[in-house]
């Protein structure tokens, strides 16, 4: 199942507090990027994001799933509706984020 575009555009803009934010269509499903990084992304219509140690502070109760089959246990949030929350949250992780590998 591939995720809607109406989705990417709830959360996309539940994260308009936030600069630099960007996506990538992949697979039916969107790579989520904040100042060039890749913090999580929506698959199957749920926001996900990387199971990282300030991600994890912030969502210490979030559940683990996996984004596709083979892929790393990302964590899930289940309540997308708090603006400042995400704002904090996605803003935290970048310092912990690694920058995108060359091509």
């Amino acid at each position: 199942m591939s995720s809607s575009k109406d989705y990417l555009e709830f959360i996309l803009e539940q994260l308009c507090e936030l600069d630099e934010i960007s996506y990538r269509a992949m697979m039916g499903e969107y790579i989520l990027y904040f100042r060039g990084k890749i913090f999580g992304g929506i698959y199957d219509n749920r926001f996900l994001v990387k199971n990282i140690e300030s991600a994890r502070k912030l969502l210490p109760n979030a559940h683990l799933e996996l984004p596709y089959r083979g892929g790393k246990e990302m964590l899930l949030i289940e309540d997308p509706e708090d603006r400042e929350f995400l704002a904090q949250l996605v803003g935290s992780m970048c310092d912990e984020l690694p920058l995108p590998k060359k091509k």
